[in-house]
Formats: structure tokens, sequence, C-alpha cells
């Protein structure tokens, strides 16, 4: 059986669609872009993804099906550049597309972020105080033991663990194993990535943070979708699919039936609160000017912004303070045995 390829990445994506604008834009035709690109492409994966899309319009097939048939592109993209190719705005589809993913993709690597660096943090807390307890204190307990006492009952429960750690190194090791798996499932793939935003709509403190993603990721489906001619209401069926975010989700299904019982977009789009009150009267004034599209992206530029100062006030906030509880921690232990030394040591001399 043959192995399905992986879908592209935002990066890829952007990059392709941006590629493929700039040479359509150019009066240059799909197939003979096709063929530029892969002139100019080293990557031997890239380079089989480009030749079955090259085959395809080489049948005579349009480039949506092309698209569609190379598998590695999301429903989302496909969609669009078919309604770029029927509506004669394939140029514009592809620039919208790219700017989408280029955005989607700056959202990941500022999660990413976010989620890295304590992490890090963390771990290094973890290794140093494990070394602290495991490898420190049971020299120092030996000392003591020369000096003919012992240490106090905080150090020696440290000692006693630190033994234990060493009996079950292994187990230990298998944790910090699967630790490390997780922590490049979350990252590293698309699914870990869906994952994790689904486990931060849970928590209260990054719950907010969870829901501006997806409202802006909202707001740039709209606006993708909005200047490429589609109506609200079918925008709103396919960014749908987008947000990722089952409370948003429930939203927009709202904002549908709203506008079928007869309420305008901006009035269902208040009413189903998918965004604040400023942001909803933006709406109301695209609306009433005819640039939804314009102030959908305004508004997603917007929300990415926001979404950049929160993740950075939190990394911020947590640098320093993780920080201090590291040299706190390892202080105390220190202190705990250390003190008790120099006295001992103080009444010798």
């Amino acid at each position: 059986m043959k192995k399905k390829q992986k879908t592209l990445s935002n990066h890829e994506i952007s990059i392709f669609c941006r590629q493929m604008s700039m040479l359509i834009k150019s009066g240059i035709a799909p197939s003979e872009g096709i063929d530029i690109l892969l002139l100019d492409t080293s990557d031997s994966n890239g380079r089989i993804i480009l030749e079955k899309i090259r085959q395809v319009l080489q049948s005579g097939e349009k480039f949506h099906v092309a698209v569609q048939m190379s598998e590695v592109f999301p429903s989302y993209v496909v969609h669009m550049i078919t309604i770029g190719e029927e509506s004669g705005t394939l140029d514009c589809v592809l620039d919208a597309l790219s700017e989408y993913y280029e955005r989607e993709d700056n959202i990941r690597d500022s999660l990413r972020s976010a989620v890295s660096y304590p992490l890090i943090m963390i771990a290094m807390m973890f290794v140093v105080i494990l070394v602290l307890i495991t490898k420190v204190l049971p020299i120092i307990s030996q000392v003591f033991a020369q000096l003919g006492t012992g240490m106090n009952s905080f150090s020696q429960s440290l000692l006693t663990l630190g033994t234990h750690l060493n009996e079950g190194s292994f187990v230990l090791v298998l944790i910090l194993i699967c630790i490390a798996l997780l922590f490049l499932f979350f990252t590293g793939t698309d699914k870990g990535h869906y994952v994790f935003l689904r486990l931060a709509g849970s928590f209260g403190p990054s719950r907010r943070l969870y829901q501006d993603i997806a409202a802006g990721r909202f707001a740039s489906g709209m606006a993708l979708t909005l200047s490429s001619g589609m109506d609200t209401f079918q925008s709103l069926d396919l960014v749908k699919k987008l947000v990722e975010n089952p409370a948003v989700s429930m939203k927009i299904a709202t904002c549908k039936k709203l506008i079928l019982d007869g309420e305008s977009f901006p009035e269902a789009l208040q009413k189903s609160e998918i965004f604040n009150q400023f942001y909803s009267r933006m709406v109301l004034v695209g609306f009433r000017s005819g640039s939804m599209d314009i102030v959908m992206k305004q508004i997603a530029d917007h929300y990415e912004k926001k979404t950049d100062r929160r993740i950075y006030t939190v990394i911020a906030i947590l640098e320093p303070t993780l920080v201090i509880l590291l040299s706190l921690i390892a202080g105390m232990i220190l202190l705990s045995v250390i003190l008790p030394l120099m006295g001992i040591m103080s009444n010798i001399g």
C-alpha cells in the first residue's frame, strides 16, 4: 500500500501560495508556474509534490484539482483555490492564503516559545535538584559521619529520597524520556498542537488566550473568504472548521442561525459574542461601507498582536519566577547542610 504524504506545514503552504501568486500576477499560467518552481526547487520532497501537480495539470485538469490530488494541502486551501479559479481571482486568493498561513505559522511559533521556555527551565530545576540530592548530599553525609554526627531531619529526608531515586534511576530516565516525547508531540505535530490548544482551553489562566487565538483565526478566515467573493453565510460555514475551539464553533453556529432568522451579519455577530463590543462595532462600520474583508483583516491583525503581547508577558513573568524558585530550592538544600557543618567546624576550631 502506498504511503500517503504528510500534509504541508503552515510555513510551506504560505511560501507555495506566495510564489504561485507572484507568478500568476505576472501573467504566467499555473502549469508554467509549476515548471518554474521545479527549476528552483532542490528539496526532494518538494520536487515530488510539484511533479504530481504538474502531471495532473498536463492531463488538462484545473489547478485546484491538481492541488487536491497532490494530497498534501488542507481541504480549506483546495476550497479557496477552487473559488479563486471560478471567480477569476486566483492570484488574490493565493496571496490571501499566503498571509493567512503566515499568520498561523507566527501563532504556532509564539505558542511553541511560550511552552518551550518554562519546560526547559523546569527541566533544569529538576536536574539541579536531582544532582544535589543524589550526588552532593551523600558526600556531605559521609563528612558528617566522619565528624561523629548526623544531618538534620530535613537533610536526612532529602538523602533518603536521593537514595530511592538512585535505586529507581531506570524508571526516572523513562519518565524523562516520556516528558521529552510529549513535548515534541505538542510542539512538533499538527495533532499535538491541536491537543495542546484543547488542553489550554480547559484551564482558567490560558482560556482567554485560547479564545483570542480562535477569534483571531475566525477573523483571518473571514477576511480571506469574503475577499474571495463568498457571502457571509458560506464564509461562516467554511471558517467554522478552522477555529479549533468548541466554544467559538458554537458561537459561529449561533451566528449562522441568527442570520437565517433574518438578522444582519453585524447584528448576528454581536449577539453571538464572537468578538467584543469594540470589534463588533468595527464590523458594523465595515458592513455599511462595503469593506468587510478589510475590517476583518484589521481585526485579525489586532488579535495577533494582542496574542503575542500576552504570550511575551507570560514568558517575562515566568522567567524570573522560575529562576528565583530554582535559587531558593537549591539554596535551602545547601544551607540545610552547610550551616550545621559550619557550626561543627567552628566548635572543633
